[in-house]
């Protein structure tokens, strides 16, 4: 009788282990490199077929004279012409980094101010409630109206391009943490405070990994705020001491009336955004939901 009872145990524990060892294998997401040729097809090929399309509709426009008239739409090649000199002449990159240099350091100043601000609106309800509807006004308020002021307050030096960013781009990474630290579900906290991890210790090991959804797209979302308003600044408040970047050359060339020039402006201005978010944002969100496992490898 013995025997049987331990027979039947085993074989009920056998089962057991079994059925575990199947639902581990169901939530097992094979991690496999994609072979290079589904790479270039799913990843490469869309942007550049879209590309393409667009200069074909470009030179199209230009070639059948529907758009006649160069000096408001210059053909591809003449933009090319006017990039390539600029290149040559050793100016292109220099335009390029007064502008990507600026606009880094400001965002790296606005993370270091929107960060504790977030956190600190999002913890403490008297601070919520006296500034969190300033900072959902100033993420809506146009950063171009921040120039005029930033001019009179600090005049035209690196200091007012700096300021116009901040206050771009510190409401939209406050806000963002906000909205992360607001989706964290109560019961990791409550966990958290069990094991011992209450005060500052909470915030670090808790709060902030379980918000970084929410804080990864109020990063993203300050970057752009912050590029969009450097370009603003650079637009409005030109000063030679200040260096030619991508919004003094746009405004340069509207002052000259050449649109390649202008074109070339408002490409590189987008190749930069682009760039910066396939370098840097895109990376940190697959980091982010893969570490969830909400993405495979």
């Amino acid at each position: 009788m013995a025997s049987t009872d331990t027979t039947a145990a085993t074989k009920d524990g056998n089962d057991l282990a079994g059925l575990e060892a199947g639902l581990d294998a169901l939530e097992t997401v094979q991690q496999t490199r994609k072979p290079f040729g589904q790479v270039l097809q799913e990843k490469v090929l869309p942007p550049l077929t879209a590309i393409a399309l667009v200069l074909v509709v470009w030179q199209a426009l230009v070639s059948f004279e529907i758009v006649d008239d160069p000096s408001k739409l210059p053909s591809p090649g003449a933009v090319w012409d006017v990039v390539r000199q600029a290149w040559l002449e050793g100016e292109l990159l220099g335009y390029i980094w007064t502008s990507v240099s600026r606009g880094l350091l400001g965002f790296f100043f606005a993370l270091l101010i929107g960060t504790p601000l977030g956190l600190l609106v999002a913890r403490v309800k008297f601070v919520r409630a006296a500034i969190g509807p300033i900072l959902s006004g100033l993420q809506s308020l146009p950063s171009v109206a921040w120039v005029p002021p930033a001019v009179i307050w600090l005049g035209l030096n690196n200091s007012m391009m700096y300021a116009v960013i901040l206050l771009g781009a510190v409401p939209s990474i406050a806000n963002g943490l906000v909205s992360g630290v607001d989706q964290v579900p109560p019961l990791f906290l409550r966990a958290g405070r069990t094991m011992g991890a209450t005060g500052l210790k909470g915030t670090w090991h808790v709060v902030l990994p379980a918000a970084l959804p929410g804080y990864v797209a109020g990063l993203k979302q300050g970057w752009a705020f912050s590029w969009r308003s450097l370009m603003a600044a650079e637009i409005i408040a030109s000063f030679p001491d200040l260096g030619v970047g991508l919004g003094q050359l746009l405004e340069n060339g509207r002052n000259a009336s050449d649109m390649a020039m202008v074109f070339e402006a408002i490409l590189l201005i987008l190749i930069v955004g682009i760039a910066i978010d396939l370098l840097i944002f895109s990376p940190l969100e697959r980091w982010v939901l893969r570490s969830r496992g909400l993405l495979v490898k």
